[in-house]
């Protein structure tokens, strides 16, 4: 037997999602055996016959029992369950590799699997799927934190290496921080395009994916390499009556089409602008207050200011 033989190993696969297709497909192209999925929705099975072609789909207990590398990508609140009946039947085995990508779990989630000699570790790439080979590339420039007990934390970080990413360890303390910070980095992101996009619809703008996206790319490159520095707009300039006409605006199209969600977003996410400016040194306190005062005028949350720096994060 070659080397290349000895590390491959057989990967089973519980829950044919967007991620576990995706993880699936990657492994199986850095060397290593898909040897069964389960897929338990016809979505499910489509997408395991497409990124992971002649792969079996196999009961959950054939798959525990076959797997070398069990890759659990089930929901966040399913994960905790599943192992838990798993380790009760007594289906890991000693050097199993059981592997979890849920952003909020660290290693402890999978402790009934240790206690029966498993391989315990946490991947979590910093990736929105969506389950199609488009994230195949992306997966590959994407990082992916690894938790584990330090003894077998090469074998995750090794695993990442394999698939092209890079590894960025995160402590099982810092689990709950480090996911917070990606879901408000992706989805409230999401969130705000979306309503951005809705405003210019109902203005008559026909393609607003169009008229967004140079900006948004823009945004995002600068704040990335220049950090808070990159802030710019109404509020870091400090011009309050900008900030006034796009409160009305956005009140009257409220009113119109009784969705007021993009208004409360815009203000408590001006008032977190507000703090990171004055930070900033862009606009002075007094400024800061007087924008305060503006959002906090008919807000609909019941939010107080509390000062100049109420808001920043």
């Amino acid at each position: 037997m070659n080397h290349e033989d000895a590390t491959r190993l057989g990967v089973g696969i519980i829950g044919s999602g967007r991620v576990g297709a995706v993880m699936g497909n990657a492994l199986r192209a850095a060397g290593h055996a898909v040897i069964g999925v389960s897929a338990g929705s016809e979505a499910s099975r489509d997408r395991a016959e497409a990124l992971l072609p002649d792969v079996p789909v196999l009961d959950v207990e054939t798959i525990v029992e076959r797997a070398e590398l069990l890759l659990l990508t089930v929901p966040d609140d399913v994960l905790p369950e599943l192992v838990q009946g798993l380790a009760d039947l007594g289906r890991f085995t000693p050097g199993q590799i059981v592997v979890h990508c849920a952003g909020r779990y660290g290693t402890e989630v999978l402790r009934p699997a240790a206690a029966l000699g498993a391989i315990t570790l946490a991947l979590h790439p910093a990736l929105s799927f969506t389950g199609t080979s488009i994230d195949l590339p992306r997966l590959r420039e994407s990082t992916i934190a690894v938790t584990a007990p330090k003894p077998v934390l090469p074998i995750g970080q090794a695993l990442v290496l394999e698939i092209g990413a890079e590894p960025v360890v995160v402590p099982e303390a810092d689990r709950t921080l480090y996911h917070a910070a990606l879901s408000h980095a992706s989805n409230h992101t999401v969130v705000v395009l979306s309503q951005a996009a809705e405003v210019l619809r109902e203005i008559g703008v026909e393609d607003p994916a169009r008229v967004l996206s140079s900006l948004v790319y823009a945004s995002v490159g600068n704040v990335l390499q220049s950090g808070p520095s990159a802030l710019t707009g109404p509020v870091s300039r400090g011009d309050v009556s900008t900030v006034e006409a796009h409160l009305a605006g956005l009140a009257e199209l409220a009113a119109e089409t009784g969705a007021t969600d993009t208004l409360e977003t815009y203000r408590a996410l001006a008032r977190a602008t507000a703090g990171r400016a004055l930070r900033n040194g862009t606009i002075t306190e007094s400024t800061v207050l007087g924008i305060l005062g503006l959002l906090d005028e008919g807000s609909t949350d019941g939010d107080a200011a509390g000062g100049p720096g109420a808001g920043s994060a």
